[in-house]
């Protein structure tokens, strides 16, 4: 299994046809292989990432000196001696200003390891899972605007429109969204639990509003009404739905932030006029 492992991660541009058809097995064997637990390793760059935790989760990265990892700032809970962070305007002084618009940071956070292996652990801002997108391939992802984590310096992080006014509007997504294309790893983080589906060419999903995170760009997304007057007033679903038309991937949350944030308020002290006391 070490000859296999070495083979698949060797370089072979001078191969006979029998040692390429092994080394193509190897590799395969490797892909099935390299999940231990819950650590995955990338296949052909040094970086690996563990995701811990049940329904407050974070990543834990381990990344190489030449490799750089940026995250959104505020997102680092803990590094290694040798990690060394930047505050950058990453791709330039307009993108900056985009990402403002999505109420993120004009700044992004960037990670060196000096001298060795380094370590970052990066967590969200709300209660939830954290999940690793692969871009490689040419993947385009969109995302819910408080969705991005962090990412391999290989990734492009933008910001996109909602391409219908009523989707911006009534979709719970608002009409700023963000952009990941690149060939590297990127982290998402959203509130509750997730789940993913691959919607086949056609295929149609009807989601209550803003539950959507991610969906891949050939995702067609859209809302429809609930349908009729009384299923809108007494329905508890609102007046529209999100529909999510394949192919792609489409990955979606079990709990809102605006839902979280109001089922804790029954449960918050009250000042003397009846109105919800900040502190102690």
């Amino acid at each position: 299994m070490d000859a296999l492992w070495s083979l698949a991660s060797a370089p072979s541009l001078t191969l006979g046809p029998d040692v390429f058809t092994l080394s193509y097995m190897a590799v395969k064997i490797r892909e099935r292989l390299i999940k231990y637990g819950k650590t995955f390793y990338r296949l052909g760059f040094h970086m690996k990432y563990t995701i811990t935790g049940d329904n407050l989760q974070f990543v834990n990265v381990e990344f190489n000196p030449g490799e750089v990892m940026f995250s959104d700032a505020g997102s680092m809970v803990y590094m290694s001696g040798n990690v060394r962070m930047e505050a950058k305007v990453s791709g330039g002084l307009l993108k900056g200003l985009k990402r403002t618009l999505t109420g993120e940071s004009f700044f992004v956070t960037n990670f060196y390891a000096d001298g060795g292996p380094g370590l970052v652990g990066f967590a969200g801002q709300v209660p939830g899972k954290v999940q690793a997108l692969d871009l490689r391939g040419g993947k385009h992802w969109i995302l819910q605007k408080s969705a991005f984590l962090a990412a391999e310096q290989a990734v492009d992080l933008d910001i996109a429109f909602q391409k219908r006014f009523g989707a911006a509007l009534f979709g719970g997504e608002g009409l700023v969204l963000q952009s990941l294309k690149g060939e590297g790893t990127v982290f998402i983080n959203a509130c509750g639990d997730f789940i993913e589906y691959n919607l086949q060419p056609g295929q149609m999903m009807k989601v209550s509003t803003a539950h959507t995170v991610a969906w891949e760009s050939s995702v067609s997304y859209d809302i429809q009404a609930v349908g009729g007057v009384k299923t809108a007033l007494f329905g508890g679903e609102g007046l529209f739905v999100t529909t999510l038309r394949g192919p792609g991937r489409v990955i979606l949350q079990s709990m809102t932030l605006a839902k979280l944030a109001n089922s804790l308020i029954p449960f918050l002290p009250k000042n003397d006029s009846g109105g919800i006391r900040i502190g102690v």
